[in-house]
Protein backbone atom coordinates (compact mmCIF):
# COMPACT_ATOMS: atom_id res chain seq x y z
CA UNK A 1 0.00 0.00 0.00
CA UNK A 2 1.10 3.35 -0.29
CA UNK A 3 3.11 5.40 2.29
CA UNK A 4 1.04 7.03 4.88
CA UNK A 5 2.88 10.06 3.49
CA UNK A 6 2.29 10.01 0.17
CA UNK A 7 -1.27 8.97 0.52
CA UNK A 8 -3.87 11.34 -1.93
CA UNK A 9 -6.41 10.86 0.34
CA UNK A 10 -8.18 8.99 -3.02
CA UNK A 11 -8.30 5.81 -3.05
CA UNK A 12 -8.33 5.60 -6.61
CA UNK A 13 -5.63 7.86 -7.00
CA UNK A 14 -3.43 5.91 -4.32
CA UNK A 15 -4.00 2.73 -6.27
CA UNK A 16 -2.49 3.93 -9.65
CA UNK A 17 0.46 5.50 -7.73
CA UNK A 18 0.80 2.07 -6.14
CA UNK A 19 1.14 0.92 -9.63
CA UNK A 20 3.04 3.35 -10.81
CA UNK A 21 5.48 2.55 -8.05
CA UNK A 22 5.62 -1.42 -9.09
CA UNK A 23 6.07 -0.56 -12.30
CA UNK A 24 9.03 1.48 -11.27
CA UNK A 25 10.59 -0.94 -9.13
CA UNK A 26 10.55 -3.22 -12.51
CA UNK A 27 12.29 -0.36 -14.50
CA UNK A 28 8.98 0.26 -16.37
CA UNK A 29 9.56 4.29 -15.96
CA UNK A 30 7.52 5.63 -19.13
CA UNK A 31 4.54 3.34 -17.70
CA UNK A 32 4.93 4.52 -14.45
CA UNK A 33 4.90 8.00 -15.63
CA UNK A 34 1.39 7.45 -17.25
CA UNK A 35 -0.01 5.96 -14.23
CA UNK A 36 0.75 8.67 -12.16
CA UNK A 37 -0.72 11.09 -14.76
CA UNK A 38 -3.63 9.44 -14.62
CA UNK A 39 -3.82 9.62 -11.03
CA UNK A 40 -3.17 13.20 -10.38
CA UNK A 41 -6.18 13.58 -13.33
CA UNK A 42 -7.72 12.71 -9.69
CA UNK A 43 -6.03 14.77 -7.70
CA UNK A 44 -4.56 17.56 -9.23
CA UNK A 45 -3.42 19.27 -5.83
CA UNK A 46 -1.28 16.61 -4.92
CA UNK A 47 2.22 17.77 -4.35
CA UNK A 48 3.62 14.75 -3.33
CA UNK A 49 2.58 12.57 -6.38
CA UNK A 50 3.85 15.38 -8.82
CA UNK A 51 6.86 14.88 -7.27
CA UNK A 52 6.58 11.35 -7.32
CA UNK A 53 5.51 11.90 -11.51
CA UNK A 54 8.58 13.72 -11.99
CA UNK A 55 11.43 10.96 -10.28
CA UNK A 56 9.51 8.90 -13.09
CA UNK A 57 9.92 11.35 -16.37
CA UNK A 58 13.26 12.21 -15.62
CA UNK A 59 14.14 8.51 -15.30
CA UNK A 60 12.07 7.64 -18.46
CA UNK A 61 14.38 10.85 -20.40
CA UNK A 62 11.47 12.86 -20.40
CA UNK A 63 13.14 15.82 -18.83
CA UNK A 64 10.85 19.00 -19.59
CA UNK A 65 8.13 17.10 -18.35
CA UNK A 66 10.09 15.93 -15.01
CA UNK A 67 10.97 20.11 -14.88
CA UNK A 68 7.04 20.77 -15.03
CA UNK A 69 5.82 18.34 -12.70
CA UNK A 70 9.13 19.49 -9.95
CA UNK A 71 7.81 23.38 -10.91
CA UNK A 72 4.12 21.96 -10.29
CA UNK A 73 5.59 20.59 -6.46
CA UNK A 74 6.94 24.45 -5.91
CA UNK A 75 3.74 26.18 -6.60
CA UNK A 76 1.51 23.65 -4.80
CA UNK A 77 3.83 23.41 -1.87
CA UNK A 78 5.92 26.81 -1.74
CA UNK A 79 7.86 25.35 1.94
CA UNK A 80 8.88 22.44 -0.31
CA UNK A 81 9.31 19.78 1.75
CA UNK A 82 10.48 17.66 -0.90
CA UNK A 83 13.15 19.41 -2.40
CA UNK A 84 11.82 20.33 -5.69
CA UNK A 85 13.55 23.41 -6.26
CA UNK A 86 16.92 21.83 -5.33
CA UNK A 87 16.03 19.03 -8.26
CA UNK A 88 15.26 21.30 -10.51
CA UNK A 89 18.48 23.17 -9.59
CA UNK A 90 19.83 19.57 -10.54
CA UNK A 91 17.87 19.47 -13.96
CA UNK A 92 20.24 22.65 -15.06
CA UNK A 93 16.39 24.57 -15.18
CA UNK A 94 17.10 26.79 -11.86
CA UNK A 95 19.39 28.67 -10.16
CA UNK A 96 21.10 26.71 -7.57
CA UNK A 97 19.87 27.75 -3.89
CA UNK A 98 22.44 28.99 -1.60
CA UNK A 99 20.55 25.97 1.08
CA UNK A 100 18.16 23.45 1.29
CA UNK A 101 14.61 24.13 2.29
CA UNK A 102 14.79 23.42 5.98
CA UNK A 103 11.52 21.40 5.74
CA UNK A 104 13.15 19.45 3.29
CA UNK A 105 16.17 18.80 5.82
CA UNK A 106 13.84 18.39 8.61
CA UNK A 107 11.31 15.86 6.77
CA UNK A 108 14.32 13.82 5.46
CA UNK A 109 16.25 12.97 8.50
CA UNK A 110 12.81 12.64 10.96
CA UNK A 111 12.11 9.94 7.56
CA UNK A 112 15.85 8.68 8.03
CA UNK A 113 16.15 8.51 11.94
CA UNK A 114 15.16 4.53 12.46
CA UNK A 115 17.51 3.31 9.77
CA UNK A 116 20.35 5.75 9.71
CA UNK A 117 22.46 3.87 11.88
CA UNK A 118 21.83 0.64 9.96
CA UNK A 119 21.74 2.34 6.59
CA UNK A 120 25.06 4.22 6.70
CA UNK A 121 27.47 2.45 9.32
CA UNK A 122 26.48 -0.98 8.57
CA UNK A 123 25.86 -0.93 4.39
CA UNK A 124 27.77 1.99 3.15
CA UNK A 125 30.89 2.01 5.64
CA UNK A 126 30.32 5.69 7.14
CA UNK A 127 32.96 6.80 8.79
CA UNK A 128 32.71 10.27 9.51
CA UNK A 129 32.16 10.50 13.35
CA UNK A 130 35.41 8.05 14.13
CA UNK A 131 37.65 9.95 12.10
CA UNK A 132 36.69 12.80 12.93
CA UNK A 133 36.95 11.75 16.54
CA UNK A 134 40.43 10.37 15.63
CA UNK A 135 41.63 14.18 13.68
CA UNK A 136 40.63 15.70 17.06
CA UNK A 137 42.94 13.20 19.02
CA UNK A 138 46.16 13.50 16.94
CA UNK A 139 46.34 17.16 17.71
CA UNK A 140 44.93 17.64 20.73
CA UNK A 141 46.29 14.32 22.52
CA UNK A 142 44.67 10.55 22.86
CA UNK A 143 43.83 11.88 26.78
CA UNK A 144 43.12 15.38 26.24
CA UNK A 145 39.96 15.93 27.95
CA UNK A 146 37.50 19.38 26.82
CA UNK A 147 35.10 20.71 29.36
CA UNK A 148 31.96 20.82 27.24
CA UNK A 149 31.98 19.73 23.37
CA UNK A 150 28.96 20.73 21.40
CA UNK A 151 28.04 18.68 19.04
CA UNK A 152 25.57 20.31 16.10
CA UNK A 153 24.05 18.57 13.51
CA UNK A 154 24.42 15.10 15.84
CA UNK A 155 22.11 13.19 14.05
CA UNK A 156 21.60 9.95 15.93
CA UNK A 157 25.17 10.98 18.13
CA UNK A 158 27.68 8.59 16.32
CA UNK A 159 30.07 11.67 17.15
CA UNK A 160 29.05 11.85 20.85
CA UNK A 161 29.24 7.89 21.37
CA UNK A 162 32.79 8.28 19.85
CA UNK A 163 34.03 11.01 21.93
CA UNK A 164 32.01 10.75 25.52
CA UNK A 165 34.88 9.90 27.06
CA UNK A 166 36.93 13.06 26.52
CA UNK A 167 33.99 15.49 27.48
CA UNK A 168 33.03 16.65 30.60
CA UNK A 169 29.68 17.65 29.40
CA UNK A 170 28.24 16.74 25.95
CA UNK A 171 25.73 19.07 24.10
CA UNK A 172 23.83 17.97 21.22
CA UNK A 173 21.53 19.44 18.77
CA UNK A 174 19.45 18.72 15.71
CA UNK A 175 17.48 20.07 13.12
CA UNK A 176 15.41 16.72 13.47
CA UNK A 177 13.34 15.65 16.59
CA UNK A 178 13.78 12.19 15.20
CA UNK A 179 16.85 12.29 14.86
CA UNK A 180 17.40 13.38 18.48
CA UNK A 181 15.28 11.19 19.84
CA UNK A 182 17.66 8.38 18.72
CA UNK A 183 20.76 10.21 19.97
CA UNK A 184 18.89 10.08 23.58
CA UNK A 185 18.45 6.53 23.35
CA UNK A 186 22.24 6.24 23.02
CA UNK A 187 22.17 7.90 26.86
CA UNK A 188 25.78 9.80 25.75
CA UNK A 189 24.48 13.44 26.04
CA UNK A 190 23.99 15.63 28.69
CA UNK A 191 21.74 18.07 26.82
CA UNK A 192 20.02 17.52 23.18
CA UNK A 193 17.35 20.43 21.95
CA UNK A 194 16.62 21.26 18.24
CA UNK A 195 18.25 23.96 16.45
CA UNK A 196 18.55 24.86 12.82
CA UNK A 197 21.96 25.89 11.82
CA UNK A 198 20.51 27.55 8.68
CA UNK A 199 19.19 30.47 11.30
CA UNK A 200 21.27 33.20 12.24
CA UNK A 201 23.22 32.25 15.92
CA UNK A 202 20.43 34.04 17.87
CA UNK A 203 17.41 32.73 16.25
CA UNK A 204 19.54 28.94 16.06
CA UNK A 205 18.56 27.70 19.52
CA UNK A 206 22.22 26.76 19.96
CA UNK A 207 22.13 29.54 22.55
CA UNK A 208 18.33 29.42 24.04
CA UNK A 209 19.78 27.69 27.31
CA UNK A 210 23.10 28.30 27.03
CA UNK A 211 25.84 31.50 27.16
CA UNK A 212 27.71 32.10 24.38
CA UNK A 213 32.14 31.08 24.26
CA UNK A 214 30.91 27.74 26.58
CA UNK A 215 32.43 25.28 24.00
CA UNK A 216 35.98 24.12 23.94
CA UNK A 217 34.91 21.71 21.32
CA UNK A 218 32.13 22.56 18.78
CA UNK A 219 31.97 19.28 16.07
CA UNK A 220 29.97 19.50 13.24
CA UNK A 221 30.50 15.26 11.47
CA UNK A 222 28.62 15.36 8.09
CA UNK A 223 25.99 17.74 8.66
CA UNK A 224 27.47 21.13 6.56
CA UNK A 225 26.56 18.82 3.26
CA UNK A 226 22.98 20.08 3.84
CA UNK A 227 23.56 24.02 4.30
CA UNK A 228 24.83 24.99 1.23
CA UNK A 229 26.86 28.26 1.54
CA UNK A 230 27.17 28.11 4.84
CA UNK A 231 26.56 31.55 5.59
CA UNK A 232 25.45 30.95 9.57
CA UNK A 233 26.86 28.18 10.48
CA UNK A 234 30.69 29.29 10.58
CA UNK A 235 29.72 32.49 12.60
CA UNK A 236 27.20 30.81 14.75
CA UNK A 237 30.52 28.21 15.51
CA UNK A 238 32.15 31.59 16.07
CA UNK A 239 30.01 32.29 18.99
CA UNK A 240 29.72 28.99 19.86
CA UNK A 241 33.43 28.23 21.07
CA UNK A 242 35.73 29.98 23.49
CA UNK A 243 39.06 31.59 22.38
CA UNK A 244 40.97 29.00 21.30
CA UNK A 245 39.01 26.40 21.18
CA UNK A 246 38.46 23.71 18.41
CA UNK A 247 36.03 24.06 15.28
CA UNK A 248 35.81 20.01 14.25
CA UNK A 249 33.83 19.24 10.79
CA UNK A 250 33.50 17.32 7.32
CA UNK A 251 32.53 18.15 4.16
CA UNK A 252 32.26 16.56 0.91
CA UNK A 253 34.96 17.63 -1.72
CA UNK A 254 33.80 20.18 -3.99
CA UNK A 255 37.37 19.87 -5.88
CA UNK A 256 39.59 22.99 -7.31
CA UNK A 257 36.48 25.53 -7.51
CA UNK A 258 35.42 28.61 -4.94
CA UNK A 259 32.10 27.60 -4.62
CA UNK A 260 29.67 24.86 -3.12
CA UNK A 261 28.14 22.54 -5.89
CA UNK A 262 24.93 20.93 -5.63
CA UNK A 263 25.31 17.05 -6.57
CA UNK A 264 22.52 14.79 -8.37
CA UNK A 265 22.43 13.48 -4.38
CA UNK A 266 20.99 16.84 -3.42
CA UNK A 267 23.78 17.33 -1.14
CA UNK A 268 26.02 20.34 -1.49
CA UNK A 269 29.75 19.50 -1.75
CA UNK A 270 32.20 22.51 -1.05
CA UNK A 271 35.74 23.19 -2.41
CA UNK A 272 38.67 23.41 0.08
CA UNK A 273 39.70 27.16 -1.18
CA UNK A 274 35.73 27.58 -0.01
CA UNK A 275 35.87 26.47 3.35
CA UNK A 276 39.20 27.84 3.97
CA UNK A 277 37.81 31.08 2.93
CA UNK A 278 34.58 30.87 5.39
CA UNK A 279 36.98 29.88 8.29
CA UNK A 280 39.23 32.88 8.18
CA UNK A 281 36.12 34.99 7.58
CA UNK A 282 34.49 34.03 11.03
CA UNK A 283 37.69 34.42 13.28
CA UNK A 284 38.73 30.98 12.75
CA UNK A 285 42.36 29.40 12.01
CA UNK A 286 43.27 26.34 10.00
CA UNK A 287 45.11 23.47 12.08
CA UNK A 288 44.13 20.93 9.48
CA UNK A 289 42.66 19.44 6.78
CA UNK A 290 42.75 15.58 5.56
CA UNK A 291 40.92 13.87 2.58
CA UNK A 292 38.98 10.90 3.27
CA UNK A 293 36.34 8.49 2.09
CA UNK A 294 33.61 9.64 3.98
CA UNK A 295 30.74 6.70 2.81
CA UNK A 296 29.56 4.99 -0.09
CA UNK A 297 26.94 6.00 -2.79
CA UNK A 298 25.62 3.65 -5.39
CA UNK A 299 28.61 1.64 -4.80
CA UNK A 300 30.94 4.47 -5.48
CA UNK A 301 33.15 6.05 -2.64
CA UNK A 302 32.27 9.45 -1.63
CA UNK A 303 35.51 11.75 -1.00
CA UNK A 304 35.30 14.21 1.87
CA UNK A 305 37.72 16.59 3.21
CA UNK A 306 37.88 16.87 7.36
CA UNK A 307 39.26 20.03 9.09
CA UNK A 308 40.56 20.93 12.40
CA UNK A 309 40.21 24.88 13.38
CA UNK A 310 40.98 26.68 16.79
CA UNK A 311 39.35 30.32 17.43
CA UNK A 312 41.17 33.20 16.96
CA UNK A 313 42.28 34.93 20.26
Amino acid sequence: MTNPHFSSGDLIADRRADYARMFAESGEFAEAAELMEQALEQVPSWAAGWFRLAEYAEKAGRKEAAAAALEKVVALDPSDIFGAGLKLAVLGVADTPAAPPTSYVERLFDDYADRFDTALVGKLDYTVPRTLARLVHRHAGEDAHFGLVADIGCGTGLFGVEFRANAGRLEGFDLSAGMLAKAEEKAVYDRLAQADLSLPAEQSGLFADGPEARADLVSAADVLMYLGGLAEVFPSAARLVKPGGLFAFSVEDGGEGDAPLLRPSLRYAHPENFIRRRLAESGFDLVTVEKSVIRQDAGQPVHGLLFLARRQG
